[in-house]
């Protein structure tokens, strides 16, 4: 058995989903693919939405690492929506399996902590409180999140343009509630 079992049968999954457009994943399927057994399945993974959360969670280490090592701010942004592009067709096969709602909420929540830590580590909001800053990140994730949902072709050509928009209005000076009138 290869040493990297848990990539192979995330891979097994993938190729289910993305090459054969199986809109029921199941066990049994992920299992035949990668020629494993069942019981090497449950020995890493618990169930297939911890296989998709696992799969993502990766994804979106690799994504915050490339991201984050941008020399600014909005290169990183940029790097995201690249990324994020990239990954689409494989989001839109998930989300027409029967995991589709799984693969959903796994996504707003590791959008959601992405940015959290995009935006602590490059100290997009100083003035802030830990609070305020959650709900700036809930926002900015559900809105980028729902741009990525409805992107075009038009959108890609127009990439640069968009991810200046958004970078501005993302690092805008938010003051703190205190300071308000």
């Amino acid at each position: 058995m290869p040493t990297d079992m848990k990539r192979t049968i995330s891979e097994a999954a993938q190729t289910l989903l993305v090459q054969r457009h199986v809109k029921k994943l199941t066990v049994k399927d992920i299992v035949e693919e990668c020629h494993i057994t069942r019981q090497a399945f449950y020995y890493h993974f618990a169930d297939i939405p911890e296989l998709l959360r696992w799969m993502i969670e990766g994804y979106f280490q690799q994504v915050l690492g490339e991201t984050l090592a941008q020399e600014d701010g909005e290169a990183g942004l940029r790097c995201f929506f690249v990324m994020a592009i990239n990954a689409a067709p494989y989001v839109e096969h998930g989300m027409k399996s029967n995991y589709g709602e799984e693969l959903k909420r796994l996504l707003r929540q590791c959008f959601q902590h992405y940015f959290l830590l995009a935006a602590r580590q490059k100290r997009f909001y100083p003035d802030c409180t830990a609070a305020q800053l959650e709900i700036i990140q809930r926002y900015h994730s559900q809105a980028i999140l729902g741009l990525l949902e409805e992107w075009t072709e038009a959108d890609t050509r127009d990439l640069d343009q968009i991810v200046h928009t958004l970078y501005h209005i993302m690092t805008a000076h938010i003051p703190p509630w205190e300071g308000r009138n």
